[in-house]
C-alpha cells in the first residue's frame, strides 16, 4: 500500500529519538510505499525545497520504499499575494466568524469530551469551510493576517454567551490570539490534496495531533484517504503544562514542551514530530505580531514579526490562555473523530486522548520502539557493576527532581557509608545549566569532601557526569556502571531512560509519574513521588538484596524485550494499516483518456506496492467521477401535480 506520513519539524531532516523512530517504522515496513509530508520548524528545513534536497544537513539517508518527500516551512509563511474578491471576501468572514465563534462559546477544551454536537459540527464546518475557500482562491495566508480576522475575533470575544475571560480581551490578546491562528491553519493553504498528492495515498499517518495532523485532516475531507493518529506525547497536554506559552501556543514564544513524554538517556532530546518518544522543549520560530499592529485599535496582524518576549509565559493573559486552549481542544477532538484509528504510546497519553473525546473503539495503544542491540552487552553479559552504586541518566532538568534524589541519598549514606551516587546527563538548556549548577552547591553542602586518611585527598561520593567520556562512553556503559538505576522524575510521559535501563537488566526505584507503573510493570520498586524518604527506602532495600536486584533485573530485561522493541512497534503499525485499508478503502474512480469511467480498473493488485495502471489513466479520488463534480442538487418540495401524480401511482 502507499502510506502518506506527516511530520512537524522532525524525519527526514532532525535526527533524535522522534525522527529515530520514524526511520525505524519507514525501514521495518520495505513492503510499503511511503511518501513524507513534513511541516519544517525551522529555516533550514524549510529552505530544503518542495521535493526535499539530497544535500540538506540534517537530512537522513532514506530507504528506496520512500518515493517522495515534500517539506513545508511552518516557521514562517510568505504572503500568498492572494486578492479575495467580494464574493470571497464573505465567505471568509463567514467561515472564519464560525471558527472563532466556536472557540469563544461554551466550557472551552478542558470540557472537550462534553462538548455538544453543535459545537462540535460549529468547528469543524468552519474549519472545512476555511479550506474549500483556500483551494478555491489559492491561500489563506493573507486573509488570516488581515484586519477582517482580528475584527470578528474582537466580534466573537464580545458576542453574548461568549466565555467570561474572552470577554476581558485586550488589543494585545486579539493580535496575538490572531497570530496564532494564522500560524496553526497554514497547512489549510499548501496544495498537498491533490490527486498527485494526498489524494493517491492509501491512508495518512500523523506521527502528532494538533496542527501537525491537519494536512490529514483535510486529505480526508478532499479525497477520502483514511487517517491513523500517533500520539506518544499528547500535544494538548503539552499545551495546558506550558501554560498556554509554550510549543503549539504563542508563536515565537518560550519553549514549553515541561517534559512531554519523558527523558531519554544522556540528555538525548527528542525534537520534532511533536508524537515522538520524547517532546523535548522546544521554541517556534512562527509568524508574530508585527510592532506596528498594535498602534490602532484594530490593528492588523504584522508579515514575518515575531511575538518574542513580549509573549512569555507573564505575558500571556487568562484570555489569550482560554482561547487557545479552547482552538487546541475543539481541533483535538475533531481529529480525534475523524480519524479512523488512533494509537498513543502508552495509557497515560490513552487516558488524555479519551479525555480529549477519542472514542475507545478507535483506539490502539502501541508502545514505543526502541532498539535493544546496543545494550545486550550489558544485559546479558555477567554483573560486574559496583554494588554500593546508585546510577541515575538523563536529562538534567527541574523536572527532573534530582533535589529531592540528593535529600535521598542523603538518607541512603546513613544506613550504607560506602554507597556512591552517579549523576549521568547533560542539562537541557540554560535552565538546565542553572539547575546543575543548584544541584552541584547542594551536593557539595550535603556530601562535603571524605578522605580516607590525613595525608589523601578528600573525595566526593556524587558525582556529575557526561556520556560520551573516558568513563562513561555510551548510554549501555551508564546503566552498567551502578547496581540499581534510580529515577526521581516528577513530571513524565513515556520514560525511555527507564526502559533502556531495563534493556540492561538492572533492577530500578522510580517514582510514580507518567507511564512508569505501566512500564515497570512489577520488575521494580515505584515510590510516591517528591518523597525523598521513600526514594532512600527503596533503594536501600535492594542494595542489601544482590539476589533480588539479579531476579528484578532479569525479570525487567524480559518485559522490555517483549514489549518496547523495534520490532513489535513495527508489527503492530503493519497490522493497523492493514486493518483500516481493509475497513475504510479509498474509493477511486479512474477515468479514460475521454473522462469516462473505466470498470474494474482497480484490481486488488493495486494496493500492493507497484505501478499496476497506466499512464494514460487518472485517478479521481474525490467521492464521485470527474463529470459528477458539480454542485449538489438541493432537494425541492413537490408541486401539486408532482404530488397528484405520485398518489395516483400508489
Amino acid at each position: 500500500m502507499r502510506i502518506g506520513l506527516l511530520t512537524e519539524g522532525g524525519h527526514p531532516y532532525v535526527s533524535g529519538d522522534a525522527g529515530l523512530w520514524c526511520d525505524r517504522l519507514v525501514r521495518g515496513l520495505a513492503q510499503h510505499e511511503f511518501e513524507l509530508y513534513a511541516l519544517g520548524r525551522t529555516e533550514h528545513q524549510g529552505s530544503q525545497g518542495s521535493q526535499g534536497s539530497q544535500g540538506g544537513q540534517d537530512r537522513v539517508a532514506l530507504p528506496p520504499q520512500v518515493t517522495r518527500v515534500r517539506t513545508a516551512p511552518s516557521w514562517t509563511a510568505e504572503d500568498d499575494r492572494v486578492v479575495y474578491g467580494r464574493r470571497a471576501r464573505r465567505r471568509f468572514a463567514e467561515c472564519y466568524g464560525e471558527l472563532v465563534g466556536a472557540l469563544c462559546e461554551g466550557p472551552g477544551a478542558e470540557a472537550a469530551r462534553e462538548m455538544s454536537a453543535p459545537q462540535a459540527d460549529r468547528f469543524a464546518n468552519a474549519l472545512y469551510g476555511l479550506a474549500d475557500l483556500a483551494r478555491d482562491e489559492g491561500g489563506l495566508v493573507g486573509a488570516l493576517r488581515s484586519e477582517q480576522a482580528v475584527r470578528a475575533l474582537e466580534r466573537a470575544c464580545r458576542a453574548p454567551g461568549a466565555l467570561r475571560t474572552a470577554r476581558e480581551v485586550r488589543v494585545a490578546d486579539l493580535l496575538t490570539v490572531t497570530a496564532h491562528l494564522e500560524h496553526a491553519l497554514r497547512p489549510l493553504s499548501l496544495d498537498w490534496y491533490e490527486d498527485d498528492a494526498l489524494g493517491a495515498v492509501d491512508l495518512c499517518h500523523a506521527t502528532s495531533g494538533g496542527p501537525a495532523a491537519l494536512p490529514g485532516l483535510l486529505a480526508r475531507h478532499f479525497c477520502g484517504v483514511p487517517l491513523v493518529v500517533t500520539e506518544y506525547g499528547v500535544r494538548l497536554r503539552n499545551h495546558y503544562l506550558g501554560g498556554g506559552s509554550g510549543e503549539g501556543a504563542v508563536p515565537g514564544g518560550p519553549a514549553g514542551g515541561c517534559a512531554g513524554a519523558g527523558g531519554s538517556a544522556g540528555g538525548r532530546a527528542g525534537a520534532g514530530d511533536g508524537g515522538g518518544v520524547e517532546a523535548g522543549s522546544r521554541g517556534d520560530a512562527g509568524t508574530g505580531v508585527g510592532p506596528g499592529a498594535v498602534g490602532g485599535a484594530r490593528g492588523a496582524v504584522g508579515r514575518g514579526a515575531v511575538v518574542g518576549p513580549a509573549a512569555s509565559a507573564a505575558a500571556v493573559t487568562p484570555a489569550v490562555r482560554a482561547l487557545l486552549a479552547a482552538f487546541h481542544g475543539r481541533l483535538a477532538a475533531e481529529v480525534y473523530r475523524q480519524a479512523a484509528r488512533i494509537t498513543p504510546g502508552n495509557a497515560h497519553a490513552r487516558r488524555w486522548q479519551e479525555r480529549c473525546g477519542a472514542d475507545r473503539a478507535k483506539i490502539r495503544t502501541v508502545h514505543p520502539g526502541m532498539d535493544a542491540a546496543p545494550f545486550a552487552e550489558v544485559g546479558e553479559g555477567p554483573d560486574t557493576a559496583d554494588p554500593g552504586t546508585l546510577v541515575w541518566v538523563g536529562r538534567i532538568e527541574p523536572a527532573k527532581d534530582l533535589v529531592s534524589l540528593l535529600h535521598a541519598f542523603a538518607e541512603v549514606r546513613k544506613e550504607e557509608p560506602g554507597t556512591r551516587l552517579r549523576v549521568i546527563g547533560a542539562p537541557a538548556g540554560p535552565e538546565g545549566e542553572a539547575y546543575l549548577g543548584h544541584c552541584r552547591v547542594l551536593a557539595a553542602q550535603l556530601f562535603p569532601d571524605e578522605a580516607d586518611g590525613l595525608h589523601s585527598v578528600g573525595d566526593n561520593p556524587v558525582s556529575f557526569e557526561e556520556i560520551g567520556g573516558p568513563e562513561v562512553p555510551t548510554p549501555a556503559d551508564a546503566y552498567g556502571a551502578g547496581a540499581v538505576t534510580v529515577l526521581s522524575s516528577v513530571v513524565e510521559g513515556f520514560p525511555t531512560g527507564l526502559v533502556e535501563a531495563m534493556f540492561c537488566g538492572r533492577a530500578t526505584v522510580s517514582t510514580d509519574v507518567g507511564a512508569v507503573v505501566e512500564v515497570i510493570g512489577g520488575t521494580g520498586l515505584v515510590v510516591p513521588p517528591r518523597n525523598p524518604r521513600a526514594l532512600a527506602e527503596a533503594c536501600v532495600a535492594l542494595l542489601r538484596d544482590p539476589e533480588r536486584r539479579a531476579r528484578l533485573g532479569a525479570a525487567a530485561r524480559a518485559r522490555a524485550l517483549e514489549l518496547f522493541t523495534v520490532e513489535q512497534n513495527v508489527a503492530a503499525f503493519h497490522g493497523i494499516y492493514l486493518e483500516v485499508v481493509s475497513q475504510c478503502p479509498v474509493r477511486r474512480v479512474v477515468l479514460d483518456e475521454s473522462g469516462e469511467p473505466l470498470p474494474f480498473a482497480v484490481p486488488a493488485e493495486a494496493h500492493v506496492a507497484g505501478r499496476w495502471t497506466g499512464l494514460s489513466s487518472r485517478f479521481v479520488t474525490r467521492r464521485g467521477p470527474g463529470w459528477a463534480a458539480g454542485p449538489p442538487v438541493r432537494g425541492m418540495t413537490p408541486g401539486p401535480s408532482i404530488a397528484a401524480s405520485e398518489g395516483a401511482a400508489r
